[in-house]
């Protein structure tokens, strides 16, 4: 894995519809983003290679889901208004980093050469269930 900013910067650019959150984040965010993009993948499906594609598209979801207005979602806000100016109302967010991997990037985990012999990654959860 080589992933860098500026190849993401690229990637996000050309492949990813909203971009706002990766383009408005500093390059320190960036980097943190792809880092946690690369390891969130990695522990998921560790059987698996992760192409550089798939952490891109992981970390422009990311991106969105923390921006500097989507945060406070995701820290537990329900709702906040700022007097006369604008009011926010968030719907329930996604808790676990893993339920914000897009499609896109277990579509492309899919469609690595390297992992031909190896089952589609899919969001499921193995879990217990008692009748």
């Amino acid at each position: 894995m080589a992933v860098t900013i500026a190849d993401a910067d690229a990637y996000i650019g050309a492949n990813v519809i909203d971009v706002e959150g990766w383009t408005d984040a500093d390059d320190a965010k960036k980097q943190r983003i792809l880092n946690v993009a690369f390891r969130t993948l990695s522990v998921k499906y560790p059987t698996y290679v992760i192409p550089d594609e798939a952490v891109y598209e992981t970390a422009a979801a990311f991106a969105t889901a923390f921006n500097d207005t989507m945060v406070q979602a995701q820290r537990g806000v329900q709702s906040f208004s700022l007097s006369g100016v604008a009011s926010f109302t968030f719907r329930e967010a996604a808790r676990d980093l893993v339920d914000l991997i897009p499609q896109a990037a277990l579509d492309l985990i899919a469609a690595d050469p390297a992992n031909a012999d190896l089952p589609k990654p899919a969001k499921r959860r193995v879990g217990w269930t008692v009748l």
